[in-house]
């Protein structure tokens, strides 16, 4: 409705002009203009049902709706929306009060570590507070403004609570500029209590005009480019770790040029995986804990290293261990000056694209020695065969080797699993993985050249990402050419899969390979190498009788009976999948060249061997064994940590 005073202005409840100022927004990357946040998903209880369902139902068609199954999973499609979007769009999720905005905390924290922009809109307590507590409402006795919402602060990069309409006029446009802001963008929260989404209030008009926000390129300042330069020039073993920043600023090409015109080798991190899409020579793989040894043994000689787009976690540098010159340097390239700084790096703060292009030109004539590119060329070399054999999928593996306890009907290993799917990917696919064992194995042997892109999350290293994700892909990329596939153990499938419904229900083309090697396997091989035995981490019965606890007074037998007896084909069936059980090699490769086309989800679970893994890193990684103990296999395990931890470097 119009107001009479002055035809300027439009009367809207403030979940209707959430909605509508949301649909008007727009980014622009380069030159190219697409709408901000395309679309809305959620679920509603009381907290939001009136208001931004509601708002949502009426302008439909301005800014379209999913429904969804799990708050969490909900944002975790928009997370890797984003990601698939280069950061340049992102979705909105809303969620009512209570529990069901709580469930969005973990996703606003993944969105937040991963720098990537996500807007969330939880239902939140009443304003008014005549009718509290309501429903869901925690009370805070010292503090009557506080809410559960409040969790979001620390977890966000932006917040605001709206408890009078005018506020959004100010709110929103401040949530689009960190959603926009290549450095400062994460999660953004606007609190929505569930009263004051349907008050009304005469906004103006123009507030809903469409707006375009221009996602910049910090340019490089060229004294910082010379310093660099001239730094890297003086190096006899330089390196380059190239992080997720190459891949978001579209810096590929300008990587490439850098490593073809100076030789040096250029490894990648988790969220760097495919910033190289060619094979060269000064290629290298990933790097730290779940790298190749090459590639590590490397980064121990290099007497220079330059970070690009990268927080260097602890995954990058084995726990500051594994830089071992004596006299090794650090330039960095980073949007973040917090993260270019680490390590005590010469900065240069600015786009990757940019600074990469300035870089390369500023090292004109520069070549690494002839002795460094001969050894990167001996360990490339030595890590390509170790890699081939390790996911060779026709190789029969020695099950004769494990315990009784341990063998099942799984003849290939979860190497050679992913040798399978290295084969049947084509360009434009992507593989999706998260948390445990999976995003860990590809980063070490998966080939993410030629268009054939990982996508992985593991800044924050969250189960529950994967299934979710491939949604949000699937939204980012609907060409049908393309597969589009979530790598995944059976512990995080049976954690999380009810989002397979909601790929169902909108008819998308995603497949889940699901590895079963049941159980939490990933930390149990942390678990053997820093406590010595296997505890509550593989999917046993309890057998009854193995052990008393007198002090207690009860029967406390351990988990260590027969793998549990689960069917996850029918689970997947059960939520509109088509479900496949594939155990061999040929198996395998049948049901995934009979599905690349299939409409609808696909779930192929691929019994894998348990405890077979992929040759090892070489490198040491920061997890504490216990210093004392009455187990007294544990004090060598200690003694063995604390070597590890006399590796450890300070470089400031």
């Amino acid at each position: 409705m119009t107001s009479p005073i002055d035809g300027q202005t439009v009367r809207l409840t403030v979940a209707q002009a959430v909605v509508k100022y949301i649909a008007a927004q727009y980014s622009e990357a380069d030159g190219v203009r697409v709408r901000f946040v395309p679309a809305a998903l959620g679920i509603f209880g009381h907290g939001n049902v009136a208001g931004l369902g509601q708002a949502l139902d009426q302008f439909a068609d301005d800014l379209p709706f999913v429904q969804g199954r799990n708050e969490q999973e909900l944002a975790h499609i928009g997370s890797a929306f984003a990601k698939a979007k280069r950061r340049h769009q992102t979705l909105a999720i809303t969620a009512s009060i209570g529990p069901g905005a709580m469930n969005l905390v973990t996703a606003a924290a993944l969105a937040t570590v991963n720098r990537l922009p996500l807007l969330l809109l939880p239902g939140d307590t009443y304003a008014t507070r005549r009718q509290g507590p309501v429903l869901q409402q925690l009370e805070h006795p010292m503090a009557g403004d506080v809410s559960v919402n409040d969790a979001f602060r620390p977890v966000s990069k932006y917040f605001d609570r709206i408890t009078r309409p005018e506020q959004l006029l100010t709110a929103v446009p401040n949530a689009f500029r960190v959603l926009a802001h290549p450095a400062d963008t994460g999660a953004v929260v606007i609190s929505l209590p569930q009263d004051v989404q349907s008050h009304a209030f005469d906004f103006p008009r123009a507030f809903f005009a469409q707006r375009t926000w221009k996602i910049r390129r910090p340019l490089p300042d060229p004294t910082d480019i010379g310093a660099i330069a001239a730094a890297m020039r003086t190096a006899q073993r330089p390196l380059v770790i190239a992080g997720g920043g190459v891949i978001y600023s579209d810096a590929t090409a300008a990587l490439e040029a850098l490593g073809e015109a100076t030789g040096i080798p250029i490894a990648e991190t988790f969220g760097g995986k495919g910033a190289v899409q060619q094979h060269a020579d000064w290629a290298v793989d990933g790097i730290g804990p779940e790298g190749s040894p090459g590639t590590n043994h490397l980064a121990a000689q290099a007497d220079l290293i330059l970070h690009i787009g990268t927080r260097l976690t602890d995954f990058a540098t084995a726990s500051q261990s594994i830089f071992q010159h004596p006299e090794v340097r650090f330039v960095s390239i980073n949007v973040t000056e917090a993260d270019g700084i680490k390590q005590g790096a010469l900065t240069v703060v600015a786009d990757a694209r940019l600074a990469l292009e300035a870089l390369t030109n500023a090292l004109q004539g520069y070549r690494v020695p002839a002795e460094w590119a001969e050894k990167v060329a001996r360990e490339k070399s030595a890590w390509a065969v170790a890699r081939a054999a390790a996911i060779d999928p026709d190789v029969l593996f020695d099950k004769s080797t494990l315990p009784d306890s341990q063998v099942t009907d799984a003849v290939l290993t979860q190497g050679q699993l992913i040798g399978v799917l290295q084969e049947h990917v084509r360009s434009g696919d992507t593989i999706i993985a998260a948390a445990g064992g999976p995003p860990g194995d590809l980063q070490k042997v998966w080939d993410a050249t030629g268009g054939r892109h990982c996508h992985l999350e593991f800044g924050f290293s969250c189960m529950g990402y994967e299934i979710p994700a491939a949604i949000g892909v699937r939204f980012a990329d609907p060409d049908p050419q393309h597969r589009i596939i979530a790598f995944i153990g059976d512990g995080t499938f049976l954690m999380a899969p009810t989002e397979i419904l909601t790929a169902a229900q909108e008819h998308l083309a995603v497949t889940y390979v699901v590895s079963e090697n049941h159980g939490y396997q990933v930390i149990r091989r942390l678990q053997m190498w820093r406590s010595g035995r296997s505890f509550g981490n593989e999917f046993r019965y309890r057998q009854p009788g193995s052990i008393v606890s007198e002090a207690a007074g009860v029967d406390a037998p351990r988990l260590d009976g027969d793998y549990l007896r689960t069917d996850l084909v029918k689970i997947a069936e059960g939520l509109g999948a088509s479900a496949y059980r594939a155990v061999t090699a040929d198996e395998f490769r049948a049901v995934l060249n009979r599905t690349r086309h299939a409409e609808g989800p696909v779930v192929i679970i691929v019994p894998t061997v348990q405890h077979a893994l992929l040759p090892s890193s070489e490198v040491w990684w920061d997890v504490a064994t216990a210093e004392v103990s009455t187990q007294e296999w544990i004090e060598p395990l200690r003694k063995e940590y604390e070597q590890g931890l006399a590796t450890q470097r300070w470089h400031g």
